[in-house]
């Protein structure tokens, strides 16, 4: 037998074995490799998520307040928009309060801008 025909018959018979190997894991959930780092970086997406939506919410609020009009954001705004644009429908009114006030700092403060995320400090 050739070097060339026995590299060749490996190749195939590695391929066999791993298409045999993936018709009998086919369909179970598989386990992270990394559970901490998992969570990690689902906490990552909430936090992106809410800071998304608090944003969106000022600039909704911007866009609704007529002219020498206050523009009113509330937390329950974010928790809703977190919710129908991100699928996020358990939202800790904190986290979206704290996304709020990063977002309503990050815009300058501004002076025509009246929320309720200070007042949801405990």
């Amino acid at each position: 037998m050739s070097p060339d025909a026995a590299v060749g018959a490996l190749v195939v018979t590695a391929g066999a074995v791993l298409v045999a190997i993936g018709a009998r894991w086919q369909g179970r959930a598989a386990r992270p490799l990394a559970p901490r780092r998992a969570r990690a970086l689902a906490w990552q997406a909430y936090a992106r998520a809410l800071t998304r939506s608090a944003d969106l919410a000022l600039m909704t609020a911007r866009d609704a307040a007529g002219r020498g009009e206050p523009t009113v954001v509330t937390v329950g705004d974010v928790v809703r928009l977190a919710d129908e644009r991100f699928g996020y429908d358990e939202v800790v009114r904190e986290d979206a309060a704290a996304a709020l006030r990063h977002a309503y700092e990050r815009a300058g403060r501004p002076g025509c801008c009246v929320t309720d995320a200070y007042s949801s400090i405990q």
